[in-house]
């Protein structure tokens, strides 16, 4: 094995290469997660990366002419398409990659259409579709969920958003353009609040695996479960909030000025590519709130699992376990 190879070896990939108890190092990760061109890579590309990682964890000879940012450049790939606790390759529209170009077609087709009823409904249909899509596939731990469960949670979510957004319309009718434009965002608001801990209820019900810091799984926790889901929800809120909340404003200045009357056909271009602008920053800006590895205390974790640490740790209990809140 050449020194080189060795070299590689000693670093830690296992952790991100950004320290993550900052907000910075957090965020520069995210952006590397989050990247939309990770959506385009090829599956050949993929099981390379994946090859590299594995090789790499299990000490094993690595490809020769490999550098440092190759490693680091595969280690993002794989992390932006295999789950970080099955290993599994995720579904390509449910990954963070993908975020940022889904959603911006989808933001964009809420926020131009909002004042028709059918299409309050389609484009609400199909926002809560991909995000139970996008919650079951970033969802923490191994939790399985049956199909019966899975058609629940997407009906109940669905459901609260287009009650959210036909309601909301109707009690703003009368109020300012500004008012209306902003609906879509308290929909989408309420339906996170939703969607999110229903489509990841099983962990609710049979808890998230936790880790000590050599990442020994010590037991599953349902409080972990919990703090992660909820912070997961306000972390997807302020990934909505720049676009939804800013975009308006300049729409409705630009509506105001004449600009969209003269030229209609604007309208969806000029939405979409603003929306995808703030989407672009805020995803990984807001992914970065939180950690990833998040921690839970020694006093807020079940009984059981502090029984199990007593056991094994003895005397020297250790302060903290850690888990994947999920994204």
């Amino acid at each position: 094995m050449s020194a080189s190879s060795k070299a590689l070896l000693e670093i830690d990939i296992n952790q991100p290469r950004y320290d993550q108890s900052t907000y910075v190092g957090r965020a520069q990760h995210f952006l590397q997660v989050t990247n939309p061109l990770n959506v385009f890579a090829t599956p050949a590309a993929l099981e390379d990366a994946r090859t590299i990682v594995t090789k790499h964890r299990l000490k094993q000879t690595l490809p020769e002419g490999l550098d440092e940012d190759q490693l680091w450049g595969a280690k993002n790939l794989y992390d932006s398409a295999f789950h970080p606790d099955t290993g599994e390759k995720m579904n390509i529209i449910g990954r963070m990659s993908a975020q940022v170009p889904m959603n911006m077609l989808i933001t964009g087709g809420m926020m131009t259409f909002y004042k028709s009823t059918p299409a309050v409904i389609f484009w609400q249909w199909i926002n809560q579709s991909f995000n139970a899509l996008v919650n079951y596939t970033n969802r923490s731990g191994d939790a399985q969920l049956s199909n019966s469960h899975l058609l629940t949670s997407y009906a109940c979510a669905t459901g609260g958003a287009l009650v959210t957004a036909l309601g909301l319309n109707r009690l703003v009718k009368n109020a300012s353009p500004i008012v209306g434009r902003l609906v879509p965002f308290a929909a989408v608001a309420a339906a996170n609040c939703v969607n999110i801990p229903l489509m990841r209820s099983q962990e609710l019900i049979d808890g998230t695996p936790v880790y000590d810091k050599n990442d020994n799984r010590i037991g599953v926790s349902q409080r972990a479960a919990r703090d992660g889901i909820i912070q997961v929800t306000f972390s997807r809120i302020a990934m909505a909030a720049p676009g939804m909340v800013l975009v308006p404003f300049v729409m409705n200045r630009l509506e105001r000025k004449g600009i969209l009357r003269r030229l209609p056909w604007m309208t969806l271009p000029i939405q979409v590519s603003l929306v995808g602008l703030c989407l672009t920053f805020a995803t990984p800006l807001a992914c970065a709130v939180f950690k990833q590895r998040a921690e839970i205390k020694y006093d807020n974790l079940e009984d059981d699992i502090k029984e199990k640490l007593k056991q094994k740790f003895g005397p020297e209990l250790p302060h903290t376990l850690w888990y994947n809140k999920g994204l």
